[in-house]
């Protein structure tokens, strides 16, 4: 339960700020005596659900013997004996992965498992502009003529019902390894492997499709005695699970946090030319340098072209070729930056010159000029700029795909599965979806999607918010606080970075701006001073200055490392960590402003919500 607090400033009326109900004092007593945490962090832990010793103990720290058992996942028994099978009897395997990756990472971990284990087996990832996404019937025609008899899919398959069966017709027996929902038929496969099947019981429902593979390695390792080398396909599935914005909670955490060590201490060849390529240091790689920094150079060659060449990076352990894969990647991310920008000012002046475009529920737009490559992206961007779920289309061979992306709470899935009699295909999560339809059809599926989206989006869903997970004081947060504040990462959905709200703050000093449009200032509290930047918060600039010595801001931020200059506060160790603005305010500033200064609508500033 969340309660929500009041936003009388003018530059706050943008964003709803929620703060998490306390939990109970008692448990988060017995829990800070046992654990010895300081209380602020004892709140946090109890909200999230870690409320004794032992749930402490494995949240801080996280081992392989505490993942699921894999054959609680159905069909997990019968996959890994067709498998097996096809190993000893040296039939040809393929393992087909989607473009993205978590598609990638999966299929070039799987591809290395079972090379390992002796397995005639080669990897196969679809050409996106050819031939679409998931299994193909021409991807299956290719895999018969070079006498593929098993096709192992890896982040995708779910909903190829008429392709998996017409596998079968050609002989190739299919295992699916997939997390996406479900359609309303499930395909005829040896065995599906996917959480999301109705009636699965496997008890975490948050794994990618690399995590799925990964269960299938589990499970094999298992039947084969090798279940001590699980831990070399770690960096895989921490790839595909941060890159996929899956729950990085329960079993995600485990796999991420020991993942993420792997690649900081002992990176395979290819991961490291990756990370070298993108200008990054170890032991530095977090999740967020995965999603904004390695994730987008992998996605690019899938994006305009052979997603295959990720595959032969990831693979590779050859330095030479993993470097020069690598330049390739950085190549096409480079191209895929340029065309991206071009296509979201493009969509951005589509939507502006649309009529009554402001009171718009939804965004739907089509062109024939947009690469199919980079709609997803520019989807979530025109998501981040005007906060409504959006739908991007572009042509290709005849057809409409797209790329849906929602707003925090909206279930977009649903909302395209209201309009599926439009649709020729559709497939995807909560958050993020794709879809075909005839071009004939999109004016019918725009107007009856938006319709869909006004009667079933709440007006909470319309106004974004930061989530504030508990109150503390500037005196609270000493290098103790932080460095056990640290052992929450890895941070992603399900675990986000804890964010703050202080009240009663002073600003010292003189505020500035900083790079494009980075607010940076300095503030205190009885005696305590940290430095603060809030990201793209330029706007706040004014209200501050012209508020010299208040003392009565409010700030909702969240802990970073300081690497922006020298150290500030009252510490003297290294590692200082500085204030990430997520949103200010002067309780009441609106009201007094409106009644002795005549403003008459309020400013707005555009602030970082969740965040990991």
């Amino acid at each position: 339960m969340t309660v929500q607090t009041k936003t009388e400033s003018p530059l706050s009326r943008e964003k709803r700020w929620v703060l998490t109900e306390p939990p109970s004092p008692e448990r988060v007593s017995q829990l800070c005596a046992e654990t010895r945490v300081p209380e602020p962090i004892g709140r946090i832990l109890v909200q999230r659900g870690i409320d004794t010793f032992e749930k402490a103990r494995l949240f801080f720290r996280p081992a392989l013997d505490q993942l699921h058992d894999p054959f609680l996942m159905d069909g997990m028994e019968t996959a890994t004996e067709r498998v097996l099978a096809a190993v000893s009897s040296h039939e040809r395997v393929r393992v087909y992965g989607d473009y993205d990756v978590d598609g990638t990472n999966g299929a070039a971990m799987l591809y290395l498992f079972l090379t390992e284990a002796g397995a005639n087996v080669d990897p196969y990832v679809p050409d996106r502009l050819k031939e679409g996404y998931g299994i193909s019937r021409i991807g299956l025609e290719k895999a018969h003529a070079e006498g593929v008899t098993l096709l192992v899919s890896v982040d995708c398959g779910i909903t190829a019902v008429s392709q998996v069966a017409y596998a079968k017709e050609l002989g190739i027996d299919v295992v699916i390894c997939d997390h996406h929902e479900p359609g309303p038929e499930l395909p005829p496969a040896v065995a599906v492997l996917d959480p999301m099947k109705p009636g699965d019981t496997y008890p975490f429902k948050g794994l990618c499709g690399c995590g799925v593979a990964f269960k299938l390695i589990h499970a094999l390792s298992r039947k084969l005695g090798t279940e001590h080398l699980l831990g070399s396909y770690l960096e895989f599935v921490t790839l595909g699970t941060i890159a996929d914005i899956v729950p990085v909670n329960d079993e995600n955490r485990i796999l991420v946090k020991i993942g993420l060590e792997a690649i900081n201490t002992r990176p395979r060849t290819g991961i490291k030319a990756l990370i070298q390529q993108a200008g990054f240091r170890s032991p530095t790689i977090s999740t967020s340098q995965v999603v904004f920094g390695l994730a987008p150079r992998i996605n690019a060659v899938g994006r305009l072209g052979d997603a295959m060449r990720a595959v032969r990076l990831l693979i590779s352990s050859d330095e030479h070729e993993a470097r020069g894969l690598a330049m390739v990647l950085e190549e096409e991310n480079r191209e895929r930056r340029k065309i991206d920008e071009e296509t979201f000012e493009n969509a951005r002046l589509l939507f502006e010159q649309s009529a009554d475009f402001e009171s718009q529920s939804a965004i739907v737009l089509h062109s024939h000029e947009w690469h199919a490559g980079v709609i997803g992206i520019v989807a979530s961007r025109m998501v981040e700029r005007y906060y409504k779920p959006s739908i991007m289309l572009a042509t290709v061979d005849g057809v409409a795909k797209g790329s849906a992306r929602s707003v925090q709470g909206f279930d977009i899935f649903k909302a395209l599965t209201s309009c599926a009699d439009l649709l020729v295909q559709y497939g995807g999560h909560k958050y993020a979806a794709g879809l075909t339809m005839d071009i004939a059809q999109i004016e019918r599926f725009s107007l009856r999607f938006r319709e869909t989206v006004e009667e079933t989006m709440s007006d909470e869903h319309k106004v974004p918010a930061i989530r504030i997970d508990t109150e503390v004081s500037l005196s609270d947060l000493t290098p103790r606080f932080v460095r056990i504040l640290k052992e929450f990462a890895p941070f992603g959905p399900g675990n986000n970075r804890p964010v703050f709200l202080t009240r009663g703050l002073e600003i010292s000093g003189k505020p500035r701006i900083v790079g494009k449009n980075h607010l940076k200032f300095r503030v205190s509290q009885n005696g305590v001073n940290f430095d603060a930047i809030g990201f793209g918060l330029g706007d706040y600039l004014s209200e501050l200055v012209r508020n010299p010595g208040r003392s009565d801001l409010e700030c909702a931020y969240s802990l970073d490392e300081n690497d922006f200059g020298m150290p500030s506060g009252n510490w003297n160790s290294d590692g200082i960590p500085q204030l990430k603005i997520r949103d200010l305010r002067f309780p009441n500033l609106f009201d007094s402003e409106n009644e002795n200064k005549g403003l008459s609508e309020p400013k707005t500033a555009t602030g970082l919500v969740g965040g990991h």
